[in-house]
């Protein structure tokens, strides 16, 4: 199970992606697609064409994890490339929606309180 802290960015790529793809190609995309750094503390996924597997690439201090997903009889609800955005930065509330077969939009959610005090 991937621990996903919420000081961690999360950027979902938009659409399907070629999952063949490795840790050096997936990469070049978040450089050169992206424009964002793939050495920074965050995570980047991944979609197949079918939306049954998920690939995440993530830079830990001396080398990077590639973590894989496969769903056995689901499909990720993943945003598609209908708009311009290459890339989606999500928190990681909605990522874990996500990996739980939900919608990133859930309206019907609890915001998030930002008060700390008591009385």
């Amino acid at each position: 199970m991937l621990n996903i802290n919420s000081d961690i960015n999360v950027y979902i790529a938009n659409g399907t992606t070629d999952l063949r793809k490795s840790i050096n190609g997936l990469s070049l995309i978040v450089m050169e697609t992206f424009k964002l750094d793939p050495f920074s503390k965050s995570l980047f996924v991944f979609c197949n064409r079918k939306k049954d597997k998920l690939k995440i690439l993530q830079w830990d201090h001396n080398g990077f994890w590639l973590h894989y997903k496969r769903l056995e009889s689901d499909v990720f609800l993943w945003p598609s490339k209908d708009d311009n955005a290459e890339v989606l930065k999500v928190t990681s509330r909605e990522f874990r929606w996500l990996l739980d077969g939900l919608s990133m939009n859930q309206k019907n959610a609890y915001k998030e309180i930002k008060a700390r005090q008591i009385i």
